[in-house]
């Protein structure tokens, strides 16, 4: 049943996103047909075992491999058209505002500024018809003139200004430490063109140091109304009905944990709710942890917009950035600051619910339950000893929901898109690795898919929702320290102990199973 809802739900969401990708021409079906052949594999397999028709492992293994292959030649030809059907023709109206000849270069500095994932041309696309549309009005000569004063032999000389939107575009060589020459560049063109005039807080362009697609810095220059904008009304209203749904959900996941469905049986209220609190306490833990870090760095956070699943829950939240990121740094601390708050209540909660563990306990469960995590299996093993060479093993409702919440936090470690563990890696190896991943973990998830299907539905999360990857900070060029790098393999690492399953062979040298 959850598997022919779950396959809906895919198919509702290609129909959905064919609608949309119609308006946008060739480039919109492209777009459309990349994420199209990613997901086919899943609908074949699951589609067919829901008749009774099983493939074998071969016949799957070569359909992804298929289906990867094909999604790459696409993100390649969607990158190509995005560059002559839309990034020409906004160089065209630029050149021809200002009788200048258009550049190729700006589309290559371009797509070394907007996410390396195939969605990126295709926002490029959306942002660029709507540009046109509107009548885009390339930056005027005063301020591009204000703009190329503020550079200089001792901070970045630049060689090359190609107009860009409504902002340029500058080659050239960076004379300095790249996060003191973007604070001083800064202040000078806060000097030189003043804050906005609807948002006095805010400064009238905002300046970024990325890398070109030769390697070389590149500095570009936008107005802060291409700043993340702030959540609408109507995003707001969606965020405190999915916190509901995720409430109810939770609900529902602590009665059929107790053996009973809570909304047949909604008096059982009492029975169900410290489970029910204890899920939403990891949820909540670990989307304080973010705001703490956000607010920390004066940057602003979107309301959290869970993900509910009534077999743990929730999957976690999606949450925005409203503001633009300072440094990889920044975003490195406040990608990890969730995860490592859920992480460590939920890992307590686990030691302390094996600690209270005894004969009589709320949840008896098989032996063979410990083997689903090579984490929760190893730290079960060193607290209760022997008591594993039993069939069956009572355990505190503490270990339970431990465990439930670092499936949680290590869902949310995942290397994908704008997931946390998506934002780690992007932080710390860059756009270029972090696309990869994104590929990468979602071929991943539906290889999983074929034993799982939570796997699947997570999967469709993160491709249709979170496999973007996040918007470039104003200096892309520093490399978070050695520390944070450390932390980002160490939170890698229990994410994967978390999700992978301890072998029989392992089982049995740990002592677990008769």
């Amino acid at each position: 049943m959850i598997t022919a809802i779950t396959l809906l739900v895919a198919l509702g969401f290609l129909g959905w996103g064919f609608y949309r990708a119609r308006p946008f021409g060739k480039l919109g079906l492209v777009a459309w047909l990349q994420s199209a052949v990613l997901i086919t594999p899943w609908l074949l397999f699951f589609g067919l075992s829901l008749v009774g028709i099983y493939l074998n492992i071969v016949s799957v293994l070569f359909l992804f491999l298929l289906s990867t292959g094909l999604y790459i030649y696409l993100g390649s030809r969607l990158r190509s058209l995005a560059q002559t059907e839309v990034l020409s023709r906004r160089a065209s109206a630029i050149a021809e505002a200002q009788d200048i000849s258009p550049s190729d270069s700006a589309s290559d500095d371009l797509e070394s500024l907007t996410p390396t994932t195939s969605s990126a041309p295709v926002q490029a696309t959306k942002a660029s018809e709507a540009s046109l549309e509107s009548d885009i009005i390339p930056i005027p000569a005063e301020d591009l003139k204000a703009i190329q004063s503020i550079f200089g032999v001792d901070t970045f000389f630049a060689t090359e200004t190609i107009p860009y939107q409504e902002g340029v575009i500058l080659r050239g060589n960076l004379r300095g430490d790249a996060e003191t020459t973007i604070a001083h560049l800064s202040e000078r063109l806060l000097e030189k063109v003043g804050v906005s005039e609807t948002d006095p807080q805010q400064p009238r362009y905002r300046l970024f140091l990325v890398e070109g697609q030769d390697g070389k810095p590149v500095v570009i220059v936008l107005p802060s109304s291409r700043d993340p904008q702030p959540s609408t009304p109507f995003q707001k209203g969606v965020a405190v009905l999915l916190l509901l749904a995720t409430i109810a959900a939770s609900l529902e996941s602590s009665g059929l944990m107790l053996g009973f469905d809570f909304f047949t049986a909604p008096n059982r209220l009492a029975e169900v709710l410290p489970l029910a609190l204890g899920l939403l306490s990891v949820l909540a833990v670990h989307e304080v942890g973010h705001w703490l870090l956000a607010r920390r760095y004066q940057v602003k956070l979107s309301l959290p917009f869970f993900i509910p699943t009534w077999q743990i829950g929730s999957f976690g939240a999606i949450t925005r950035f409203e503001s633009v990121l300072p440094n990889r740094s920044v975003l490195f601390d406040i990608a990890i600051a969730g995860p490592a708050a859920g992480g460590i209540l939920s890992l307590a909660m686990l030691v302390t619910g094996l600690l209270l563990s005894h004969k009589g306990s709320l949840f008896q469960v098989p032996t063979e339950f410990f083997q689903g995590s090579i984490l929760v299996g190893t730290l079960t093993r060193v607290v209760l000893q022997e008591s594993l060479q039993q069939s069956i093993v009572d355990v505190h409702p503490l270990v339970i929901l431990g465990w439930l919440g670092l499936v949680i936090t290590a869902l949310n470690l995942l290397p994908a898109g704008q997931l946390d563990g998506g934002r780690i890696v992007q932080a710390i190896y860059g756009r270029k690795i972090a696309g990869r991943t994104t590929i990468g973990s979602i071929v991943i998830l539906g290889l999983a898919s074929i034993v799982n299907p939570l796997a699947l539905y997570w999967a469709i999360v993160v491709l249709f929702l979170q496999r973007e990857l996040e918007r470039p900070s104003q200096n892309e060029l520093t490399e978070p320290d050695d520390t944070r790098a450390a932390l980002g393999l160490l939170a890698l690492f229990l994410m994967i102990v978390t999700l992978l399953p301890l072998t029989p062979s392992l089982a049995g040298r740990l002592g677990i199973g008769g």
